[in-house]
C-alpha cells in the first residue's frame, strides 16, 4: 500500500518513518488531520490523547465525525479507523484530559510530540514534558474564526502574530523560563471577531496537513 511513498523517498527513509514514534494530544479539527495523515504516510506507532466524545458540530470539520459516531468517544474512533487504514498499526488510545497531574504516566521515549489540543496549560505542560525528556514538539495555534487557509505556516512561537492563543502561550512559556522557539502551526490572519469559536475545514485541515509535513520532513531530513 505505500509503493509510491516508498519510489518517491526511498526504502531507508520509509524505514525511518515506520521506525517513529508519536505522541498526538487532540483528535479534533487539526488533530484528526494530522492523525490520518500520518497513518497515510506510513506510521506504525502513535498514542493519541482526548478527553472528547464526538459532537453533531463536529461534522463540519472532524474527520473523526460522521452520523455514526456522535456521542462516541473520539480516540475510539481514531483506534478503529487506523484499522481500516494499515492492520500492522500500533494505536494506544487514551482517553483523558492530560494536565500535570497525569502527564508523567506516559511514555518518555517518543520521538516527536504533536499539540493539538485547545488547552493553554496542556500546552504548557506538553513543551515541559518534551524539554524534560529530550522530544521534539510541535503546538498548534488557534484556527478558530478564520477563513484564509493560504495565510497559515510553520514558523516558532516567538514569530506568531494576531494570535490570541499563541499571545497567551508566549506568556506562559516566559514565565516559566523556557525556550520561545518552538516549532508552531499558526495563521498569521487577523481573527473574525464572534462572541465564540467557529471553524470550517479549511484552516484545520490546512494546519493538519502542514504539521503532518513537518514531522515527515524532519524525520527523513529533505532540505
Amino acid at each position: 500500500m505505500y509503493e509510491r511513498i516508498i519510489n518517491l523517498i526511498g526504502e531507508d527513509n520509509f524505514k525511518k518513518i515506520q521506525n517513529t514514534k508519536i505522541l498526538l494530544v487532540g483528535v479534533g479539527g487539526v488533530g484528526s488531520f494530522v492523525y490520518t495523515s500520518l497513518i497515510r504516510s506510513g506510521l506504525l506507532d502513535i498514542t493519541v490523547i482526548d478527553h472528547d466524545k464526538v459532537e453533531i458540530t463536529n461534522l463540519n470539520r472532524q474527520l473523526v465525525a460522521d452520523l455514526s459516531t456522535i456521542d462516541k468517544s473520539k480516540v475510539d474512533i481514531a483506534k478503529d479507523m487506523a484499522s481500516l487504514i494499515n492492520k500492522d498499526i500500533k494505536i494506544k488510545a487514551i482517553e483523558t484530559f492530560l494536565d500535570k497531574d497525569n502527564i508523567n504516566t506516559l511514555d518518555k521515549d517518543f520521538d516527536f510530540i504533536i499539540d493539538a489540543c485547545d488547552s493553554l496549560n496542556t500546552k504548557l505542560e506538553l513543551i515541559k514534558f518534551a524539554k524534560q525528556y529530550n522530544i521534539k514538539i510541535i503546538s498548534s495555534m488557534g484556527m478558530g474564526n478564520r477563513v484564509d487557509a493560504s495565510k497559515i505556516k510553520i514558523t516558532t512561537l516567538d514569530k506568531t502574530n494576531n494570535d490570541p492563543l499563541a499571545r497567551n502561550l508566549r506568556k506562559l512559556v516566559r514565565d516559566n523560563n523556557l525556550n520561545m522557539k518552538i516549532p508552531v502551526v499558526c495563521s498569521e490572519e487577523v481573527p473574525i471577531k464572534r462572541k465564540e469559536v467557529n471553524s470550517m475545514i479549511t484552516s484545520p485541515g490546512i494546519a493538519g496537513l502542514l504539521i503532518t509535513n513537518y514531522i515527515i520532513n524532519e524525520i527523513i531530513k529533505v532540505s
